[in-house]
């Protein structure tokens, strides 16, 4: 079955390649009148690949009664033979050969970027055992297992670092060109490539579940057929089979010249017409790959071209879903902000609540080091954190500890604090033995490049509109930094979705932008839906029709501004086969075309159509 599979693969693309060669070496010498065999050398042509076409056409019209391009084309072909007009025939069936292999290499580098992570897929993992290490296929990796990365292999499965520290090449799930370095606590993602250190990792997504995996599902749903707009191209392509057709016989029958009834149903075969929509979408699709974004739905694009409200979640989408510190403030004068900091730091060292982590990954991050360990740690639940550092009690958490504990604030840390706290931040309040310190200001940042991205979105004539489950401080601080006059806050995952859902019901068509689980359902439910697929959940992923893979945020307005461009190319596709269509089949009803100049016309038009969309592929908006 294998090899009947590698035997169909070689039929495909390398039998064309071959059939065209010796067709065209056929056709130029039956131009020049070399005849090395009994019968015109056309006729080479008309079987490689008339003969293919007229199968299908065959196929198409028994099993589905399908009335498409390739009926039109056989009729052509058939009748051009019965005339005598050889010649015609063979290049008829050449063109419409050369067409379909034009259209495959575009599809197939419009692809081609995507389909690289099917390579990419691990085939090998080493497992450490007790005192083993063995080499296993990577689907019998488990969930748990403990493996073993070496210079230069690829991470099997998704997972943590447990020991060892290196870079990892991620250009394959992020797009970064630099490797990121990765010590123990960090994240690998399946398909990334360990570049320079030796680590031990304990899988965590595995198979299915896997990064690499959940990519290349997302290719594999990728199906231009499913443009809409496709079924209609379809459905003219049959009108205009039935119209040929008619125009063929009234002419034969008011004319008697049976060799313009052939040039008509040369010339109006819809080819042009058929290519035109999954060309432009194949193209389109290309090259939202190269820009960072997995299109699932072939008719997503064309969908996304009509959206009016771009709704973005906040957390993860336009910041980066990560607290960090913001802002000390020390109200003791024996204890500088850094002194402050670092004590608070030593605090949460050992705490397990995202906040303390974040202070302790922040700390680190401003002061190169990593902060001094507390004595007689311990975690107090709901409240905060203690523990003792060179004969001082240090408290750290939220207010109600320090109430607990009867420890006073003065109005002055109050008024700082209700600053802040208006600007949506979380605080975390320092004690040291038994007097309030000072506080750090925690806060999910804006992405660098959100104010940007925000302003192009307007530019492309889409209002942005933000959707978030947060405090109404939180998200009005957020969009006044970027400008953003619809906000609705404290949402549920059903308000995301009424709101959505009425805005669509008023003729809004709404694309929504999000990265977590809570999203899925707006995601699901929205005109076109956008995933963050680095940060994003499975689950946000799957709902979602694109998914923006490395999470840069400022190519939306790209993808936004060619879906336009997408459309603008279909409509010009569509509009000028129909007009060569309708220009060709009248000079054959005059007679000024005869079949071979015909058959040049209308397939140059095909040729034209596909190299119009071939343009979409490297296509970026100017200014």
């Amino acid at each position: 079955m294998k090899k009947l599979e590698e035997l169909l693969e070689w039929g495909g693309t390398k039998r064309d390649i071959t059939f065209l060669i010796l067709s065209a070496a056929a056709l130029l010498a039956s131009i020049f009148g070399f005849q090395p065999l009994p019968f015109d050398m056309a006729w080479v042509s008309v079987i490689l690949c008339g003969i293919p076409i007229i199968l299908e056409a065959l196929i198409g019209l028994i099993t589905a009664f399908d009335i498409k391009a390739d009926v039109l084309v056989s009729i052509a072909l058939v009748a051009s033979i019965f005339i005598g007009e050889d010649f015609a025939a063979g290049e008829v069936a050449f063109i419409m050969q050369l067409g379909a292999l034009l259209e495959d290499l575009t599809v197939a580098r419009a692809r081609a970027g995507i389909e690289k992570l099917v390579h990419l897929t691990p085939r090998t993992a080493r497992r450490i055992g007790k005192d083993t290490e063995e080499i296993i296929p990577a689907e019998q990796v488990q969930a748990g297992d403990i493996l073993r990365v070496f210079p230069g292999e690829t991470v099997p499965a998704d997972g943590i670092i447990i020991s060892g520290e290196t870079s990892v090449n991620q250009a394959v799930m992020t797009g970064e060109s630099l490797p990121v370095d990765k010590s123990p606590g960090d994240e690998v993602s399946s398909g990334t490539v360990n570049q320079f250190g030796s680590f031990d990792m304990k899988a965590v997504k595995v198979g299915e579940d896997s990064s690499i995996q959940r990519m290349i599902r997302l290719v594999q749903s990728a199906d231009a057929g499913k443009a809409k707009i496709v079924g209609i191209a379809d459905r003219w392509a049959t009108w205009i089979v039935i119209i040929a057709l008619s125009a063929a016989v009234l002419t034969w029958l008011f004319t008697g010249q049976i060799i313009r009834s052939v040039t008509i149903l040369v010339v109006f075969c819809p080819c042009a017409l058929v290519l035109a929509t999954p060309t432009a979408i194949m193209a389109a699709i290309g090259n939202a790959t190269r820009h960072g974004f997995l299109v699932r739905e072939g008719d997503a694009l064309e969908r996304l071209s009509l959206v009016k409200h771009l709704t973005f979640d906040k957390t993860g989408t336009l910041t980066y879903g990560a607290p960090q510190v913001v802002a000390v403030h020390s109200f003791q004068k024996n204890f500088s902000e850094q002194e402050l900091y670092a004590k608070t730091a030593s605090a949460e060292l050992r705490s397990e609540h995202p906040l303390g982590k974040a202070v302790v990954r922040c700390f680190q991050a401003s002061y190169g080091e990593r902060p001094a360990p507390v004595e007689s740690f311990q975690t107090l639940p709901g409240r905060g954190v203690s523990g003792t550092q060179e004969g001082h009690t240090i408290l750290a958490g939220n207010q109600k500890l320090l109430i607990e504990k009867q420890i006073s604030l003065d109005t002055e840390a109050q008024t700082q604090m209700e600053h802040y706290i208006q600007e949506g931040c979380t605080l975390i309040l320092t004690a040291i033995d038994g007097e309030f310190t000072g506080f750090l200001a925690l806060s999910d940042t804006l992405r660098d490049n959100a104010p940007e991205t925000i302003a192009k979105v307007k530019a492309e004539g889409t209002v942005p509109v933000l959707l978030t489950g947060d405090h109404e401080n939180a998200a009005r601080h957020i969009a006044s930094s970027l400008k953003i006059d619809e906000v609705l806050a404290d949402c549920l995952p059903e308000d995301k979705l009424n709101w959505i859902q009425q805005s669509q019901d008023q003729g809004f068509p709404v694309c929504m932008i999000g990265d977590g689980i809570n999203d899925a359902p707006a995601l699901k439910k929205a005109f076109v839906g956008i995933a963050m697929g680095g940060v994003g959940s499975d689950i946000a992923v799957d709902a979602a029709d694109i998914a923006l893979v490395n999470d840069d945020i400022r190519e939306i307005p790209h993808l936004l501004a060619l879906s336009k461009r997408m459309m603008v190319t279909i409509k010009c596709n569509l509009t000028f086969s129909m007009i060569l269509n309708f220009i060709a089949i009248i000079l054959a009803i005059t007679g000024i075309l005869n079949p071979v100049v015909g058959a040049l016309v209308h397939n140059a038009g095909s040729v034209l159509v596909i190299a119009n969309s071939a343009f979409l592929l490297k296509w970026k908006k100017r200014g």
